[in-house]
């Protein structure tokens, strides 16, 4: 038995021994995929087990824990900067790999690894964003970095809400060319919402005609309030759905005119 320093404490551990195995049998937690205790080759590819290793004398170097032997005098750190960069690297890779393996997303969560947003279906065409600005009037969604320092330059851009600024139309769930954007009626309630993540809740109108709830109060009252004469929510000021607004003969929308 040896001795050796693993985050400044010492540890007692076989010579020549796995530096993995002997930190996992200290009960020390360092991330790994590819190394199994039954195999006797080791090979490294997943570099998650990465620490920072010194020999006395020697200038420190991040090895991946799997392929270094144990010997007297070695100090090992497994949360330095260097561990740190090489962990996130390692991870950013594996990602591209398997974007959905929940080991790897539970593993980069207890190590606080930085991970890219996965994959949402989302393609940046902007295209939601354009035609809620130029179409809709709303400007309720922006592209934008999350987070701060190094973290927000290094994030993919995402499409997010500005808040408040929803109402509810469905026009970015319309164009979207990949269904990233989804939209879902329950009872009286819209619901908007893109990665999982909701960027609109309204109520429902119910339409004069048939009694369905068929459009947000907020989407009303912006096509009232862009004159759009012509919209079918907003013929003889009444609420119709468009398959009512449509139905409706002049005869017939009189007499419901006379009704209201």
């Amino acid at each position: 038995m040896i001795t050796i320093r693993v985050n400044h404490k010492n540890i007692e551990v076989e010579e020549g021994e796995n530096l993995l195995k002997a930190l996992q049998s200290a009960g020390i937690r360092i991330p790994a995929i590819c190394y199994h205790p039954a195999l006797k080759k080791t090979v490294g590819v997943c570099r998650l087990c990465t620490v920072e290793i010194s020999l006395p004398g020697k200038v420190p170097e991040a090895k991946r824990a799997c392929l270094v032997k144990t010997l007297p005098g070695l100090a090992v750190q497994t949360e330095s900067a260097a561990v740190h960069a090489v962990r996130e690297r390692a991870m950013r890779t594996l990602l591209k790999q398997a974007p959905q393996a929940e080991r790897l997303i539970r593993l980069a969560e207890e190590f606080a690894i930085p991970m890219d947003p996965a994959p949402d279906g989302c393609i940046r065409c902007t295209l939601c964003i354009r035609v809620c600005q130029e179409i809709v009037g709303a400007c309720a969604l922006e592209i934008t970095r999350r987070g701060s320092g190094r973290v927000q330059r290094e994030a993919n851009p995402l499409v997010v809400p500005i808040e408040g600024r929803c109402i509810g139309c469905g026009t970015c769930v319309n164009v979207c060319p990949t269904q990233a954007i989804k939209i879902t009626d329950e009872e009286n309630v819209r619901i908007i919402s893109i990665r999982d993540e909701v960027i609109g809740r309204h109520p429902l109108a119910t339409c004069e005609g048939c009694g369905r709830r068929f459009a947000t109060p907020k989407f009303l009252e912006a096509a009232h309030g862009r004159a759009v004469d012509h919209h079918p929510d907003v013929k003889e000021q009444h609420r119709y759905c468009p398959e009512c607004a449509k139905r409706l003969s002049p005869g017939v929308s009189g007499a419901l005119k006379r009704r209201y």
